[in-house]
C-alpha cells in the first residue's frame, strides 16, 4: 500500500517502511507524528483519490532525527565593479520513517449540471 501526503508545501509518495527527509517538524526525536493531508491512497488497482484530501485516511510516522541539509552557496557578483558577496545557507529538515497507512474513503464527485443545461 502507498500514499501521497502533503507536508511543508511539498508532496511525497510513501509506503510502509519508507524513510524520507521533510521540512522541519516540531515533534521531538522518537515521537510519533500523523499526517492527515493525504491526497491519494492506493494498493494495486484500488486507488482512492481525494478532493482535495482522502477523508479518514492518515499516515503514521516516527521521527528519527533533526539535522541540517547540504550547504547552498549564494553568490552576488557585478562585473568590473569590484563587487562580490558570498553567503551560505543550510536548511533544517526532519528525517521520518513511515510506520503505517490507514485507508479512508474518497469524497464523492459532485454530479455535473452541464447535462441539464444542454437540454
Amino acid at each position: 500500500m502507498y500514499a501521497v501526503i502533503e507536508t511543508g508545501g511539498k508532496q511525497y509518495r510513501v509506503a510502509k517502511g519508507t524513510k524520507l527527509k521533510v521540512e522541519l517538524l516540531s515533534a521531538g526525536e522518537g515521537d510519533a507524528v500523523e499526517f492527515d493531508k493525504v491526497l491519494l491512497v492506493g494498493e494495486g488497482t484500488d486507488v482512492k483519490i481525494g478532493a482535495p484530501y482522502v477523508s479518514g485516511s492518515k499516515v503514521k510516522a516516527k521521527v528519527l532525527s533533526h539535522a541540517k541539509g547540504k550547504k547552498v552557496e549564494i553568490i552576488k557578483f557585478h562585473r568590473r565593479q569590484n563587487y562580490q558577496r558570498t553567503k551560505g545557507h543550510r536548511q533544517w529538515f526532519t528525517e521520518i520513517e513511515v510506520t503505517g497507512i490507514t485507508k479512508g474513503r474518497a469524497a464523492k464527485k459532485a454530479a455535473s449540471g452541464s447535462d441539464d443545461a444542454a437540454e
